[in-house]
């Protein structure tokens, strides 16, 4: 037995009822508190201690990273013509205005 509820019982033989009171409150107060720090010690050492719960599944917070395409060169018109496997000859372009004949007679003049 505790000291308060030594307290407790001696007042209330006494017919001590306002002593009894505060010693009840005392004794209560200190079995909470102790109660309470059990209670804090065991939280504390389980917290990160979980052995037995399974971790749970993580889910992914962003997008998946894209895929960096290999690197290439920028032309003159600031456009990017791959290297590498990936590079195809050029065709250039030919416009309607070259792709006429041209004469070239002196006659025609």
């Amino acid at each position: 037995m505790s000291e308060e509820v030594k307290s407790f019982v001696d007042k209330l033989a006494a017919g001590d009822n306002a002593g009894a009171g505060d010693a009840f409150k005392d004794a209560l107060r200190v079995k909470v508190g102790q109660t309470l720090d059990n209670h804090r010690k065991d939280m504390a050492g389980n917290l990160f201690n979980q052995s037995n719960t399974p971790i749970p599944e993580v889910e992914a917070h962003s997008d998946p990273k894209p895929e960096v395409a290999d690197i290439g060169t920028f032309t003159q018109d600031g456009q990017v013509e791959p290297t590498g496997a990936e590079a195809q000859p050029e065709t250039p372009e030919v416009s309607n205005a070259e792709s006429q004949s041209v004469n070239t007679d002196a006659t025609g003049v």
